[in-house]
């Protein structure tokens, strides 16, 4: 047990940085202010908000931008779960640094 704690001490501190370097890269492939600027609809951000994705996925006819609007949808979705995983990592990797 006492090797799997020293395991742990010395890969949990990097947990946090893992996990924001994954939720960057969902960040960068939701690539939602592209696709509307390309269907040419006009936004503000470049982060286009939750309730505008699911108002242009119920009013567009076409299947292949509903499509790729969903995985941006879900690229999002990652993006977001991973950044709070990380959030929440972080003071338990402080605590595993400064215990051991």
């Amino acid at each position: 047990m006492q090797n799997f704690t020293e395991y742990l001490a010395g890969i949990w501190p990097l947990t946090p940085l893992f996990l924001f370097i994954i939720a960057v890269g969902f960040r960068l492939l939701d690539n939602s202010a592209y696709l509307f600027l390309q269907k040419e609809i006009l936004i503000n951000s470049s982060n286009v908000s939750r309730a505008n994705l699911k108002y242009q996925i119920n009013v567009t006819k076409d299947p292949n931008f509903t499509r790729r609007l969903k995985r941006a949808m879900v690229f999002r979705d990652l993006q977001q779960s991973f950044m709070i995983s990380a959030i929440i990592s972080f003071p338990i990797s402080l605590i595993f640094y400064f215990l051991n």
